[in-house]
């Protein structure tokens, strides 16, 4: 798999039937490994390892319904109490962050309601703030530490 820009991090990884799996340290699971999953990977390890949020308040790949339509998010992370406080949608080292990426992620918040966004493709790296009063929102460096509250 391509070098992404994250920090290093160490994998698991087992070949079976002719695939390569890596271990996802959220699910507890080998997951098949196909570009997007690399990416989702490598920003699971990046929001524990560089920003500290817990194992326990981190969801990957859930199904929500948005307008009747199945969906499933990428990355979740809740605060303490349960609420959602991030959501990261990524994608493909190969595809364009565009519009659409940015609308596909503010639909899922319209049900979510995170105070953060973030939206990777594993080379380019979006951070955004919430602005619920104005229903837009402000582009950020990074996403906040996780802080225990």
């Amino acid at each position: 798999m391509q070098q992404l820009n994250f920090p290093k991090f160490s994998f698991r990884f087992k070949n079976s039937e002719n695939k390569v799996s890596i271990f996802d340290t959220v699910r507890k699971k080998f997951i098949v490994l196909q570009p997007e999953e690399w990416v989702r990977q490598h920003c699971v390890q990046y929001l524990i390892t560089e920003k500290n949020y817990p194992h326990a308040l981190i969801n990957v790949e859930k199904e929500l319904t948005i307008n009747k339509l199945k969906k499933r998010y990428d990355i979740v992370v809740f605060n303490p109490q349960g609420d959602v406080h991030i959501i990261v949608e990524c994608k493909a080292p190969q595809i364009r962050i565009d519009q659409n990426t940015f609308d596909q992620i503010a639909r899922y918040n319209l049900i979510l309601k995170a105070n953060y966004l973030m939206v990777t493709n594993g080379l380019e790296h979006y951070f955004c703030q919430m602005d619920f009063e104005a229903e837009s929102y402000v582009f950020l460096k990074d996403i906040p530490n996780y802080e225990r509250t």
